[in-house]
C-alpha cells in the first residue's frame, strides 16, 4: 500500500498525518521526557529544558498537521 508520501506509508484517518510521521513525533515526544526526566534526577536544568522543548515541538507538529486538514475540509 501506498500513502500520500509515498510507499510504505499508510494514510491515517482524520489526521493528516502518515503513520510514519505519527510514529516519528512520538518518538520525539517519549524522547524529550526522557530527557526531561534524566535531568531532574541529576539537576541538570539544560537537559531538563531541552526534553520540555523536544516534547512541545512534537506536540505542536501533531496539532498542527491536524489545523492543516481541518483548514483542508473548510475551503
Amino acid at each position: 500500500m501506498s500513502g500520500p508520501k509515498g510507499p510504505g506509508t499508510l494514510p491515517t484517518k482524520g489526521s493528516g498525518m502518515s503513520f510514519t510521521d505519527k510514529a516519528k513525533a512520538k518518538a520525539q515526544e517519549m524522547s524529550g521526557l526522557a530527557k526531561e526526566r534524566i535531568g531532574d534526577a541529576t539537576d541538570n536544568e539544560r537537559l531538563r529544558a531541552q526534553g520540555a522543548s523536544e516534547q512541545r515541538m512534537a506536540r505542536d507538529r501533531q496539532k498542527q498537521a491536524g489545523r492543516d486538514v481541518k483548514n483542508a475540509f473548510e475551503k
